[in-house]
């Protein structure tokens, strides 16, 4: 189903555009897009604060909660649907968060605005697991997404997924340590394993309402 379009949606980005980079995708290619370098200036966006990245942040619940526990760290939310980053952002502006910065981009050209080495962990929450074999190449946990989150962190950086879809979680475990990661960590019940500092997503508080498991891992080079 197609979403509905948000009312007054251009001018509600623009009045966003102070915590927002929309993404230049008049090139195609997304691996050409992808080396049209136009980096972020994350010294000045963040003050020399360690960089964390959420990719698809959706809403921002996760990354707004984030925000407000950790002053102390900037992080960039990444979302490529305009329709609902829109909100993320609105909810940033509204709680008045100065260490939170956006991106409206599709995960494929994150090499073009963020520099390699320049982040301290990633975030994977509730990636739409795409179960249809045709779409695997999509999932934000293929190999050819561990390649660009490999490039973007620093050394010790780490990559921080949750889940709900089993099949999709041992795909993305077996991902990682096909491309050289180590798991560091593997839970496959969140809520008879919680941990410090969880933040918990829209998506996650609704999954567990239902009796679903939470899947866990933390993956590192």
């Amino acid at each position: 189903m197609r979403m509905h379009r948000k009312d007054n949606l251009d001018a509600r980005l623009a009045a966003c555009a102070d915590i927002m980079t929309g993404a230049d995708l008049t090139e195609k290619n997304m691996k050409v897009a992808a080396e049209l370098k136009n980096y972020l200036d994350l010294g000045r966006l963040f003050g020399g604060r360690p960089v964390h990245l959420e990719v698809g942040c959706g809403k921002g619940g996760f990354v707004c909660g984030m925000a407000r526990l950790c002053p102390d760290v900037g992080f960039v939310a990444v979302e490529k649907v305009s329709n609902v980053i829109v909100t993320a952002c609105e909810s940033a502006k509204a709680l008045g968060l100065e260490n939170v910065h956006f991106v409206n981009c599709p995960a494929e050209v994150l090499p073009r605005y963020i520099p390699s080495g320049s982040v301290r962990r990633v975030y994977l929450n509730f990636s739409d697991p795409l179960p249809k074999l045709g779409y695997a190449a999509q999932r934000l946990t293929n190999p050819r997404f561990v390649e660009i989150y490999a490039d973007l962190l620093a050394p010790g950086g780490e990559v921080w997924q949750k889940t709900d879809n089993e099949q999709f979680f041992d795909y993305s475990l077996q991902s990682f340590l096909s491309c050289g990661w180590r798991a560091k960590e593997v839970c496959r019940d969140l809520a008879a394993h919680p941990f410090a500092g969880n933040v918990v997503t829209e998506h996650e508080r609704k999954f567990m309402s239902e009796g679903k498991k939470i899947y866990r891992a933390v993956y590192a080079r």
